[in-house]
């Protein structure tokens, strides 16, 4: 295998290195363009801001609201938890951006209203780590600013105008 890697590395020329490494900058740089059109536009006490976390999640899901979580609760422990529910998207415990830490609370996604119920009823109160959780239905569609969402995909799906090229008709 060493020999191969020798052989490859010379075959690579200095100036496809610098192709590759173009390519992926510019990559990378669509990725985050991408992500932002995809941001979310969200309202809540008087302000608006878009959150590119929320297009992860499925559209048209019916989310839990998981509280009272603790530090040893991560996005696998309540995976766990709420993966018997046959309608389970995902689930995500929110944390700090700067430290890292568990905020204390998370999210459950179900595809089926069904689901999101017996959820709520069965899973209310019983531990998941080392508390018992607590469980309400998530108000994150009361937060989303469904007028920017609409100018922002209105945005995104007009066509862009040809210049017109003169036409003689008889």
């Amino acid at each position: 295998s060493q020999q191969l890697f020798e052989r490859d590395a010379q075959i690579i020329t200095p100036e496809a290195l610098e192709g590759v490494k173009a390519a992926i900058a510019s990559s990378e740089a669509e990725n985050k363009a991408e992500a932002k059109k995809k941001a979310v536009p969200r309202k809540a006490a008087g302000q608006t801001w878009e959150d590119p976390i929320l297009a992860e999640w499925p559209e048209d899901d019916y989310r839990l609201f998981c509280g009272d979580l603790g530090n040893e609760v991560n996005d696998d422990v309540l995976t766990k938890a709420f993966s018997r529910f046959p309608s389970f998207n995902m689930a995500r415990v929110v944390r700090d951006k700067r430290t890292g830490k568990t905020k204390g609370y998370g999210f459950v996604s179900f595809a089926s209203p069904s689901d999101l119920a017996a959820a709520l009823k069965e899973m209310n109160g019983k531990y998941v780590g080392n508390r018992p959780i607590k469980l309400r239905k998530s108000k994150w569609k009361e937060r989303t600013d469904f007028e920017a969402l609409e100018k922002q995909k209105s945005q995104t799906h007009k066509k862009p105008k040809l210049p017109r090229k003169g036409v003689l008709h008889k």
